[in-house]
């Protein structure tokens, strides 16, 4: 995944910039970047590795080094950037956010047209921001470069471009994430996440529709090519990896996951079983409970807390031995809410599995009577082709698709609608299957339906691909 942050002001924009990428850091762990514009200096960037150290604590000595009154930065899960690129559109600094299924057909394209070069990653691979430099550099402007590069990627692609005149951004051409302008008295800026300008002073004052690119001056936005008529925003925002101040289309993250939880719990209605405790497993799965206790009546707890401190992310150590045990590590129960107690526990997703049902043999191995399981989403049945929020790298390591090939092998990847679907008897066995190797005592996925509903905006303009596979 990853997230990127810009500011333009009247006054130096140094610190507002490193405050509003660190906002970003919930969305990657790979590397950080910050580029800022001097009409002195030019341009002055910085990129480091922050699988080990948090953003912060890395760019917190380049500080001094900064100075001017435009800059951008990322977060980034990828490839390093932001990248420098001179071409005859001028020298420009550029950030991207997305990901390119076709990256290598449009190499080759590059290399059969000749006259180009890409520098190699250690794996052979070509960055994907230095890909879409490449695009947009084929065309006499960078807006109509960065309309052709969206068209060109498959997959999708958001962008920031600091010039010395400005800052150009683009949504990606779906609009399957947020790209927002905040203002202030002093200027402007650009954001993924709505909260990182609102905490540091701006106020809300443009959201980019799909595919629409805008020139952001200390003064303002300005549309240079208008949004497209079609959108399809990421449902996955508002369930799992948007932060819960944010709003997106108008719809703040941490309510819709009340709304999310309550329409669970009332659609279960009286199927719903006895239990001491409904719980959360942390961190984005707790709002959804939330919304799921009070709507049942049934108390919220916290059967085991997060310990956070030295490992914020679970999956940050390179080793799978060691992210593995660094998420048991982190499970610190709270006995007097396990032992004799009979759990439900609401997660925002379930996606591979693995973590969840190491932890309800914890909460057995803590003493829990039964541990019943709530999904906030609907089963996850595709790899996401548009975003890298997902680590998956074969729809088969999904839970889901792995369960429907045991029960049926081929012919059930062809009934993937029904195994989704908990009325049906295709449905049912899913949920069995899973129960019965995940050792819940019973499990619910909420229903697309239902969490259509809990966000609330049109249903055509939202992006479902991961449970129905499709666009």
């Amino acid at each position: 995944m990853g997230g990127f942050f810009g500011a333009i002001s009247r006054q130096d924009c140094v610190l507002d910039l490193f405050f509003g990428v660190d906002y970003h850091s919930h969305l990657g762990t790979r590397r950080g970047g910050m580029v800022v514009y001097d009409a002195s200096a030019g341009f002055q960037r910085q990129i480091h590795s922050i699988e080990n150290t948090p953003f912060r604590t890395k760019f917190e000595k380049d500080l001094p080094l900064f100075h001017g009154h435009s800059g951008i930065g990322c977060i980034s899960d990828t490839d390093p950037q932001p990248l420098l690129v001179r071409s005859h559109l001028g020298l420009y600094a550029i950030t991207t956010v997305g990901r390119i299924n076709n990256a290598d057909a449009l190499v080759e394209e590059r290399f059969a047209a000749g006259g180009h070069q890409f520098l190699a990653m250690s794996s052979g691979q070509v960055n994907s921001t230095e890909l879409v430099a490449a695009l947009i550099n084929e065309k006499d402007s960078l807006a109509e470069g960065i309309r052709y590069a969206q068209e060109r990627i498959d997959g999708s692609a958001s962008v920031l471009i600091l010039t010395s005149e400005g800052i150009l951004a683009a949504r990606d051409k779906m609009g399957r994430l947020p790209v927002l302008v905040g203002q202030n008295d002093e200027g402007c800026c650009v954001s993924f996440e709505s909260f990182a300008y609102r905490k540091l002073g701006y106020l809300t004052a443009y959201e980019l529709g799909p595919g629409e690119v805008v020139r952001v001056t200390a003064r303002g936005a300005e549309t240079l090519l208008p949004p497209w008529r079609t959108m399809r925003i990421c449902a996955f925002l508002w369930t799992y990896y948007g932060y819960p101040n944010s709003n997106y289309e108008g719809v703040n993250v941490e309510v819709m996951r009340y709304r999310n939880g309550q329409v669970m719990a009332r659609n279960e209605g009286k199927k719903l079983p006895k239990v001491d405790y409904v719980a959360g497993v942390p961190d984005s799965g707790v709002p959804h409970a939330i919304g799921f206790a009070n709507q049942s009546g049934r108390p919220f707890a916290r059967p085991f807390v997060k310990y956070t401190p030295t490992w914020p992310r679970s999956f940050m150590p390179d080793s799978q031995e060691v992210r593995n045990q660094v998420a048991k590590m982190k499970q610190i129960p709270v006995p007097e809410l396990i032992e004799g107690k009979r759990l439900l526990f609401v997660d925002d997703s379930i996606v591979r599995g693995t973590q969840l049902r190491e932890t309800v043999e914890f909460l057995y191995e803590s003493g829990a009577e039964e541990v019943h399981v709530r999904s906030a989403c609907p089963p996850v049945m595709y790899g996401c082709k548009f975003l890298n929020f997902s680590r998956s790298n074969s729809d088969m390591e999904l839970l889901a698709r792995r369960t429907v090939q045991s029960i049926e092998g081929d012919q059930g990847q062809r009934h993937l609608d029904e195994y989704a679907d908990a009325s049906t008897e295709r449905g049912q066995c899913l949920l069995r299957t899973i129960c019965e190797r995940m050792g819940f005592q019973s499990l619910g996925y909420q229903s697309l339906n239902g969490l259509l509903e809990a966000i609330g905006i049109d249903r055509n303009k939202i992006c479902t691909y991961c449970w129905t596979g499709k666009d």
